[in-house]
């Protein structure tokens, strides 16, 4: 029985997941952030993706042999097109920190991912504005980039008042460089929602096997994933080649900026670990995005929204809890507040209207 509301609090613990994903990684020590990305990505695009889909769906190769390639092609060629998004998303958070680079590159990614679908489809004009339910999911997704907005202007508000590095707990930042990356980021990681929409068959296939519909989304990350994985790895080796890194994978020092060996060996365990657990958290998002998705009823597109907007109040949470905010000034502390007060409400307002919407209130 589909519950819009149990499927809010899927997409909470996914955004909790996602949020988190980064935090192992800082604890890697001397490799580079290619070695650590692509270690981490085996995790997040090839292994857990595909361990979870076998462990938990039924006839998993079977579903996706049988799958158009037309269904196929458009599965991987938006994932395809997600990677660019998906390993610069990194890069706007070392350049941003966790709270600012996650509200604008998810900001955006929630705009374009969540309206588009329905609008190409025709469902945002025939059903999505006709409707009570509807209008309510709607009025959701404004409020919930009302707050992405908000909190957008706390981290610019932060980053200002620590541009002087002065102020406690202030750390070198790019801000102009951070800005282009998030936004390319956010723009190109919208492209995934459009992967999701385009693996309905398979969904369709995977139930009819026997899958429980809870887990119907599972097949479908594979393929998704798959594109992904492939501009990561070109893009990594590519990196790994032109810093000569690949050394760091059997323990080789890292390099420096002008060239030189860093000192020590790296802590080889602990990378790997780190890697794959940060990789695994990763994935999680998804595994339980597919979770809710399956419970919120005919607006399913609306899904994209409460997961952004998860993200990013986990990742806000995370940054204050590891300082970014502090010495950001009142201001900036007073809109971060407002726009986590906002995220939230939105998510129940979505939920809320999912609920109107499949006559479980």
């Amino acid at each position: 029985m589909i519950n819009p509301l149990i499927g809010v609090v899927f997409h909470w613990i996914g955004g909790l997941a996602s949020a988190s994903f980064y935090v192992p990684y800082r604890g890697v020590r001397r490799w580079s952030w290619e070695v650590f990305w692509i270690t981490g990505g085996l995790f997040s695009w090839i292994i857990a993706p595909w361990l979870f889909a076998l462990l938990q769906t039924h006839d998993l190769f079977g579903v996706l042999a049988n799958a158009p390639a037309r269904t196929w092609f458009w599965c991987a060629f938006f994932g395809f097109l997600w990677g660019f998004g998906g390993l610069t998303y990194g890069l706007a958070v070392r350049y941003l920190g966790i709270s600012l680079g996650t509200s604008v590159a998810l900001g955006l990614t929630a705009a374009f991912g969540t309206l588009i679908p329905p609008i190409v489809s025709g469902e945002f004009f025939t059903s999505l504005l006709p409707s009570t339910g509807g209008q309510i999911v709607l009025a959701g997704v404004l409020v919930a980039l009302a707050g992405i907005a908000v909190i957008g202007l706390a981290g610019h508000a932060k980053e200002k008042h620590q541009a002087d590095g002065r102020a406690p707990g202030s750390t070198e930042r790019d801000f102009k460089r951070g800005m282009v990356v998030a936004i390319f980021s956010g723009i190109m990681s919208a492209c995934f929602a459009y992967g999701l929409a385009a693996g309905e068959p398979i969904r369709q296939a995977t139930v009819a096997a026997g899958t429980d519909p809870l887990m119907q989304g599972l097949p479908v990350l594979c393929v998704v994933l798959l594109g992904g994985f492939a501009t990561n790895a070109m893009w990594c080796a590519y990196l790994i080649a032109r810093n000569r890194s690949a050394g760091q994978f059997t323990g080789a020092a890292a390099i420096d900026e002008n060239g030189a060996p860093a000192e020590g060996r790296s802590p080889l365990l602990r990378n790997y670990l780190l890697s794959a657990l940060g990789g695994t958290m990763w994935y999680f998002q998804f595994f339980f995005y597919t979770m809710g998705e399956s419970q919120m009823g005919r607006y399913g597109f609306s899904s994209w929204t409460i997961h952004m907007a998860s993200i990013i109040i986990f990742a806000t949470l995370w940054g204050i809890g590891l300082k970014e905010w502090r010495g950001s000034g009142s201001r900036a502390k007073s809109l971060l507040a407002i726009g986590l007060a906002i995220l939230i409400g939105s998510t129940v307002v979505i939920g809320w209207g999912n609920a109107i919407s499949s006559g479980s209130v």
